[in-house]
């Protein structure tokens, strides 16, 4: 599932820019991207919590040092991207 949220908020995100720099409104796609980023990192919060009750502890050893640091890496991007269309429209 977090897999869906994440591609979707990329997609948001890219449609993002693409509405700022033609000159549209990009309020509720910039909206739509940091939601749906918060519900990426919820649900991949949410799979490692039932990865844990289930004790798959090899699973998580494996997944999860890679993981957190590519969920960090898109939360910032996601938070920049969307930030560049609130600086464009300050100007």
């Amino acid at each position: 599932m977090w897999a869906f949220f994440g591609i979707a908020a990329i997609a948001a995100a890219v449609l993002n820019l693409v509405a700022g720099t033609n000159g549209n409104e990009t309020k509720y796609y910039r909206f739509a991207s940091l939601s749906l980023t918060a519900l990426t990192v919820c649900a991949w919060y949410s799979d490692g919590a039932r990865r844990v009750e289930g004790e798959s502890w090899s699973t998580l050893m494996d997944i999860m040092p890679t993981m957190s640091k590519v969920l960090w890496v898109c939360v910032i991007l996601s938070i920049l991207i969307n930030g560049i269309t609130l600086l464009k429209k300050r100007k």
